[in-house]
C-alpha cells in the first residue's frame, strides 16, 4: 500500500525507468554497460516505492495514551523555551526520519485542532539544533481533556522540499489516522507540559501510531 501523495511521483519515476531500461537495452552495447543502467533504473524505482509505502497500523485508541506521530528513533528530549505558540517552557520530544522510514504523519491523540500553521524555511539537516526555529515547518496543536493542548511540528530536512500537512483549525483528530506526509527525510517534535513522564528513551526506536510517548 502506497500514500496517495506519491502516486505522481511512482507514475512518473516507473515512466522514467522503465525508458533507461529500454534504452539500455536497445541502444547500450556493453553488456556491462546495459546491465548497470537496468539494475540501476530498478534501484531507483525501488527505493521510491518503499519510501512512499504506507502501512497499516495496529493503533489501540486509548485517550489516556500520546502516540508517536511518526516512524523513526528519539533524538531529543530536554526542557525548551517554545516560542510560537505556547511561549513558555516545554518538554520537547524529537523523532528523526532517515529516508528509509516511513513518512506518514499520523494524530498522536484525538482532539481537536486549535492552531495549524505553515511556515517556510532554510533546509538544515533535520538533526540540527535550530532546525525546528529555522527549518521549513508546520505547527500543529491539538486538545483533548486529557492531556490539553499538545504540540507537533513536521519539519522538512537537507533532503525534505515539501510537507504536507492535512490538519486545518477546528478539525477533530483521530488518533492514530493520517494527519500528513513529509518527502525525503525529516523530523517531527512534540512539546508536552514540563514534568510529564514519558515513556520513550534516547535512541528508541518509534512507530507511528504504536509506540507510546506518553501514558496519563
Amino acid at each position: 500500500m502506497f500514500h496517495k501523495e506519491g502516486y505522481i511521483i511512482i507514475i512518473n519515476t516507473f515512466i522514467l525507468c522503465a525508458a533507461l531500461a529500454l534504452i539500455a537495452e536497445y541502444f547500450v552495447g556493453n553488456q556491462i554497460g546495459k546491465y548497470s543502467m537496468q539494475v540501476g533504473a530498478l534501484v531507483i524505482l525501488v527505493l521510491v516505492l518503499q519510501f512512499f509505502r504506507n502501512p497499516s497500523r495496529n493503533t489501540v485508541l486509548n485517550p489516556d495514551h500520546l502516540l508517536s506521530p511518526v516512524d523513526g528513533k528519539v533524538v531529543i528530549i530536554e526542557e525548551v523555551f517554545e516560542k510560537e505558540y505556547f511561549k513558555d517552557q516545554r518538554l520537547q520530544v524529537s523523532i528523526f526520519m532517515s529516508p528509509i522510514n516511513v513518512h506518514v504523519t499520523r494524530y498522536p491523540m484525538s482532539g481537536t485542532v486549535n492552531f495549524s500553521k505553515y511556515h517556510p524555511g532554510k533546509y538544515l539537516v533535520a538533526w540540527h539544533p535550530k532546525s525546528s526555529e529555522l527549518n521549513e515547518r508546520t505547527t500543529i496543536v491539538v486538545e483533548n481533556e486529557q492531556f490539553g493542548e499538545v504540540l507537533y511540528r513536521q519539519i522538512a530536512g537537507a533532503v525534505a522540499r515539501r510537507i504536507v500537512n492535512y490538519a486545518k483549525v477546528g478539525d477533530k483528530a483521530v488518533q492514530g489516522e493520517d494527519a500528513g506526509f513529509i518527502k525525503f527525510g525529516s523530523r517531527v517534535d512534540l512539546f508536552l507540559p514540563v514534568g510529564t513522564p514519558v515513556d520513550v528513551v534516547l535512541d528508541q526506536v518509534v512507530r507511528g501510531g504504536e509506540t507510546i510517548i506518553v501514558k496519563k
